[in-house]
């Protein structure tokens, strides 16, 4: 049996071409330049925003920040508008792919469409079904590939020697159930995240090759995507118990090693 490699280009490919920030983007709500400052701000707490656009005939010229609005609380809201800096506008048409290292340095940010402010994105942006999916395939082919140097490293089944009796007794278990179901390939198709990331941590090789610093370093590491992979599966907050920097920082450290992983013959 073949086990053909997956490569993140591919997943990159699929996201860059059909998916962009637009699936993950909510519409600014805007006010008039000439609106009252306490009426916003009121209606503001009600909705629970922290920034509306700042709208100059039919065209969002600016924004206003809920805490600037508070410190004033009287006056028109073009009088306090911030200006739309550079840094703080994304394209429509930006990759998914993308997006995380821009929101890294910008946790929130402005979208252009046509020239045109319509839209924002924040890290809790990051929660919606596209992201998710993107997460999803990034963990699933980091494991796919842990599960390629298995068998390229232990070859005729000398893993089996490595693996803690109770994780092989439990991938035993599992592949005898597929039996009776006639479902059942290969035992090393039912070692889970954790056994494969073990096996691959035993190679002095591998954890040079995939430029880890050390086993322990490794298995921190692989320990973090594991855990996204089952808050992904469970849909769960993707930050529970972290941060969005850290998401952001452990999906960028994923697709890294993952390509690393692809250049191992």
């Amino acid at each position: 049996m073949k086990h053909l490699k997956s490569r993140s280009q591919d997943l990159r490919g699929l996201f860059e071409n059909n998916i962009t920030i637009e699936y993950v983007a909510e519409p600014l709500k805007a006010v008039a330049a000439e609106a009252e400052v306490a009426e916003v701000l009121g209606w503001m707490r009600s909705q629970d925003f922290d920034v509306v656009g700042v709208e100059t005939g039919e065209t969002i010229t600016g924004y206003v920040e809920r805490s600037s609005l508070m410190q004033v609380k009287s006056g028109k809201c073009g009088d306090y508008q911030r200006v739309f800096h550079p840094k703080e506008l994304i394209a429509i048409s930006t990759p998914l792919m993308k997006l995380l290292p821009v929101l890294q340095r910008n946790p929130r940010l402005f979208v252009l469409d046509c020239n045109q402010v319509s839209g924002i994105i924040t890290c809790g942006d990051l929660q919606k079904a596209p992201v998710r999916m993107l997460l999803f395939g990034l963990v699933t082919l980091l494991e796919m590939n842990l599960l390629r140097l298995v068998r390229l490293y232990y070859p005729q089944d000398s893993w089996q020697n490595f693996l803690k009796p109770e994780r092989l007794e439990a991938a035993r278990r599992l592949w005898k159930e597929s039996q009776e179901r006639n479902e059942a390939t290969d035992l090393l198709d039912y070692l889970q995240f954790c056994d494969k990331r073990e096996l691959v941590l035993h190679q002095p090789e591998l954890l040079e090759q995939l430029e880890l610093k050390s086993k322990r370093s490794g298995e921190r590491f692989l320990k973090s995507a594991e855990q996204l992979r089952n808050r992904l599966a469970h849909a769960q907050s993707l930050v529970s118990g972290s941060s969005w920097s850290d998401l952001i920082s452990l999906a960028e450290a994923m697709e890294k090693l993952l390509i690393r992983c692809e250049e191992i013959e």
